[in-house]
């Protein structure tokens, strides 16, 4: 029985929907005690308040033990889990693990021959190659019954045989499936430490730590789920070595192995809204703009068709990805304005969601929606949006990226509005900050270096120095370990929005329609 802490019981308390408390109030009439008294009265104090403050709730409840309190609150969220069992029960895999488990029941009974049965209608309802571990835990207690006990099955020719066959199919592509999944979370691991490759000796480590381990893998003849672990590696290492547009391709491969088969579509449809984020992501790197606007066309309509079945999770994941790209594409485009469009509906669906979205993500939509403020010629509003970034608690456990290039455009805006006199001290607090980073790369140390020298110079002088500036981010530009920092921060629209007194969405605009 799980054992729940305040802030989850009052989180998943939260994440219920008006149907399923309603469910949930159902679901606890038939019950009597004293003990289910308490957890209804608790659910209805948990349901009404906005935060969570123990010393308020005891109060509420009344004069009961803390010790009794503890068992209520384990009692209630377990209760809480079992109503919304019996919402979600056609979900396959739990529909499935049902099958399972009454197939248990009917053998405890003494009726093996009726859960052997049971267990082979059960196999026949799972998607041909999907849920490989539901399948081997199905085949392993068929094969547990016949050893044990006289079937039918051995009556007929080739029937244990043909079970056995399965067992072992099953195991190696289970065996392969761990080995895959395996590898996808150590590349990804690779990238929350180290980030993109830095230079020759990072590419040069990273290749040869996947083709290593790539060698332990079956890449042939696989199933669906195989397929597409196998393509999320390959998407994950080529994101990491810089290489777009391979990146491109394998998460296209990912998205066609859902495409080409819809049962696991509907059955998991946040990871294949992720594939097609990781299209996006790819393409928004390469710049180019046909394919992206195809590919968020292709998402914005799979979402519209399908969103009356998603569930909480599946919400948020659209939510994110595809806000996400929405805003990217504005970034394409030059279309800053437009782009500040779609800010009330994003801080509204956080303010919504906010219990269950990741801080990190938080962080990046503000640092996206600094960047159109700044590129519409609003430095003020960036600066409020860039603060939310700046003043994080305890962010250390966060994209040290993120908050390195949040630091520079904030440098960027305060220039903008001429802080000069705030901007020695901003200046001195963001060298403060960069000194105690491993990732810095060269291009972001030209442009620190830019502010720290400029901060009192004429205009003439100025307008030199911008220059000079623009003629050493170009060099980096070039230079493919440089690349992912233009990927966060249109250095050069910003230098020639400097240079020309325009916006950086109107550089970006004539940049994009010539």
């Amino acid at each position: 029985m799980p054992i729940a802490q305040s802030e989850q019981l009052f989180t998943i308390i939260k994440s219920l929907t008006k149907a399923e408390k309603r469910n949930f109030r159902l679901y606890v009439q038939r019950l009597q005690s004293n003990e289910d008294v308490l957890y209804v009265r608790l659910f209805d104090i948990l349901d009404k308040i906005e935060e969570y403050d123990e010393e308020v709730v005891l109060e509420k409840m009344g004069d009961i033990p803390k010790s009794q309190f503890v068992n209520i609150k384990r009692h209630l969220y377990t209760q809480v889990l079992k109503s919304l069992r019996l919402i979600f029960e056609n979900i396959e895999s739990i529909k499935v693990r049902e099958q399972i488990d009454f197939s248990h029941i009917l053998y405890s009974k003494g009726l093996y021959l009726q859960a052997f049965k049971l267990l082979d209608r059960v196999k026949e309802m799972l998607p041909e190659g999907g849920h490989d571990l539901l399948r081997l835990e199905i085949i392993e207690f068929q094969k547990f019954i016949e050893e044990r006990h006289i079937t039918r099955s051995r009556k007929k020719s080739g029937k244990v045989q043909t079970l056995l066959i399965e067992s072992e199919n099953q195991e190696a592509r289970v065996s392969n499936l761990i080995l895959l999944s395996n590898l996808k979370i150590k590349i990804h691991g690779w990238y929350i430490e180290t980030g993109h490759v830095r230079d020759e000796k990072d590419h040069f480590q990273l290749r040869e730590y996947f083709e290593s381990e790539l060698r332990k893998v079956r890449t042939a003849n696989l199933s669906v789920t195989e397929e597409i672990y196998l393509q999320q590696c390959y998407m994950w290492y080529y994101y990491i070595m810089l290489d777009f547009e391979k990146c491109h391709h394998h998460a296209e491969l990912w998205v066609k192995a859902f495409d080409d088969n819809p049962s696991h579509m509907r059955e998991d449809p946040v990871l294949y809204m992720r594939g097609l984020s990781y299209e996006l992501t790819s393409l928004y790197s390469l710049r180019d703009y046909n394919r992206y606007v195809k590919a968020l066309e292709k998402f914005e309509a799979f979402t519209i068709s399908h969103e009356k079945f998603f569930d909480m999770t599946g919400q948020i994941i659209s939510f994110l990805y595809l806000y996400t790209a929405k805003i990217n594409r504005h970034f394409i485009e030059g279309s800053f304005e437009d782009g500040l469009k779609l800010v009330p509906e994003i801080n509204r669906l956080i303010k919504k969601y906010g219990r269950f979205i990741d801080i990190h993500r938080i962080m990046v939509f503000n640092y996206k929606t600094a960047w159109l403020y700044l590129g519409s010629g609003n430095p003020g509003q960036s600066i409020e949006y860039l603060n939310k970034i700046l003043n994080l608690q305890s962010a250390g456990h966060l994209r040290t990226d993120i908050q390195c290039y949040a630091r520079l455009m904030h440098l960027m805006a305060h220039f903008e509005l001429h802080h000069f006199n705030l901007l020695e001290h901003l200046v001195d607090s963001v060298g403060r900050f960069f000194s105690k980073m491993r990732d810095l790369n060269e291009v972001q140390m030209v442009l620190f270096q830019f502010f720290k020298n400029n901060l009192d110079v004429g205009k003439q002088q100025l307008n030199h120095n911008l220059h000079a500036l623009k003629k050493d981010v170009l060099r980096l530009e070039k230079n493919p370990f440089e690349g992912r920092t233009f990927h966060h921060l249109d250095i050069v629209a910003w230098i020639d929005s400097r240079i020309e007194g325009k916006t950086v969405g109107e550089v970006i605009l004539k940049r994009f329609e010539s």
